[in-house]
């Protein structure tokens, strides 16, 4: 990424939250933004940045937030905003521009993950408005067309417009459910880039930055929330690995057979510093315990000396906060690596007939390559070969379908 596209990711959203306070009308306002950058990435490139690029953005947006409500046309109220914003934009005394110091980043973040929209247009609506991708780069990273995608945001928007949602912060009880609905919103764009749901690419470095980009915004938003530095300290410690992940010819390269060298020693030291911070609080919520399993990983200098015991105590402690399939399956792991494979299998065995963890469209597929690598570990290769074929053909990752096929392969 250029250092303009990140600067105009950074101000995207401190210039769509000054159109929506002065406004309402969330989803103009949002259009005028995208044109606004557009126009910038064109001009800054030509003439580069001007000295003050949050009012330079702000008055573009103005502008074309003025003609986007008068082509409506639909009251006499919005005609009356569009004449005073121009009026506004001619007498520099009267402009209503934000001061700078203003951060709307937070209200911006609650307002996308309105708990009227789905989880998917919650992503979405997230990575247009307060991320800056385009329409075209959102579609990309979620497989499918800019058409679609398009569709997809704008009936976000009209949903927020029908839900009646305001540029305010909520208060009480809705406002923790919001703020945890951002966090889950981050989490999936996250794991989302760090293993893609499909195509020829394990990771999708654009969506994993993103995402750490905004959990940055969002733990300097509430610096005292424990869970949203535990979320910032996962993704740290989890994209540390990112260049130990895959081989020279894009293979990719499971945990225990990375080359520790190749992890981040800066995302390391910053994600343990973040999580030991707040370790010793209170409340330990489900994003602080997955940050310190990651960084359990992070201090093992070789596979061999990783704490398993104490990952596998971890995951207990987090499947009881979460109960969730891809927890039970990550305890089996951590079980079968601490106290032997036959002990993993009892517990797979066991979750399965409790929790349906192999019918489970979040854990299916993984279960099969799960319980295929244990029954490689206890003598059952045939078994192991046939799992892993399954386990390939639910996955859309090109990458991780052509590593389990080969481990079929080596199997006979």
């Amino acid at each position: 990424m250029t250092g303009v596209e990140q600067l105009l990711r950074t101000e995207a959203p401190q210039v769509l939250g000054a159109l929506v306070r002065r406004f309402g009308h969330f989803d103009v306002a949002e259009d005028a933004v995208q044109e606004a950058l557009l126009v910038a990435s064109r001009t800054w490139a030509a003439d580069g940045v001007p000295e003050n690029p949050r009012s330079w953005l702000i008055r573009i947006g103005y502008r074309r937030m003025v003609d986007l409500l008068r082509s409506e046309q639909a009251s006499r109220r919005r005609e009356h905003e569009a004449g005073v914003a121009e009026l506004a934009m001619q007498e520099p005394s009267r402009r209503s521009d934000p001061p700078q110091e203003a951060d709307d980043s937070l209200a911006l973040l609650l307002l996308c993950c309105h708990p009227a929209l789905s989880a998917t247009s919650q992503v979405a609506l997230t990575l247009r408005a307060v991320g800056g991708l385009s329409t075209a780069e959102i579609a990309h990273a979620f497989g499918m067309t800019e058409a679609t995608m398009g569709t997809r945001i704008s009936r976000a928007k009209q949903q927020l417009a029908r839900a009646g949602a305001r540029f305010t912060p909520p208060s009480g009880a809705d406002r923790a459910g919001r703020v945890a609905a951002v966090m889950r919103v981050l989490y999936l764009i996250f794991n989302e880039g760090y293993t893609v749901s499909a195509g020829d690419r394990l990771a999708r470095v654009d969506l994993t930055g993103e995402a750490i980009r905004l959990a940055r915004m969002l733990r300097d938003s509430l610096p005292d929330d424990a869970e949203a530095t535990g979320l910032l300290a996962l993704m740290l410690l989890t994209d540390s690995r990112r260049a130990a992940r895959t081989g020279d010819h894009g293979e990719l390269v499971p945990l225990e057979e990375q080359d520790r060298a190749r992890w981040d020693p800066g995302l390391i030291r910053e994600g343990t510093r973040l999580i030991d911070a707040v370790w010793s609080r209170r409340e330990v919520g489900p994003y602080q315990l997955q940050a310190a399993i990651a960084a359990v990983h992070a201090a093992a200098e070789t596979p061999e000396q990783t704490d398993w015991p104490q990952i596998a105590a971890l995951y207990l402690w987090l499947e009881r906060l979460s109960p969730t399939a891809p927890v039970r399956l990550s305890r089996v792991v951590a079980v079968a690596q601490a106290y032997g494979p036959v002990r993993g299998l009892a517990l797979l065995d066991d979750l399965n007939r409790r929790h349906r963890l192999d019918e489970d469209p979040l854990t299916r597929q993984r279960e099969r390559a799960v319980r295929a690598h244990l029954l490689q570990l206890t003598g059952d290769p045939a078994g192991a070969a046939r799992l892993y074929r399954e386990a390939a053909a639910l996955t859309g990752n090109q990458v991780e379908q052509r590593y389990l096929l080969e481990r079929a392969d080596r199997l006979g």
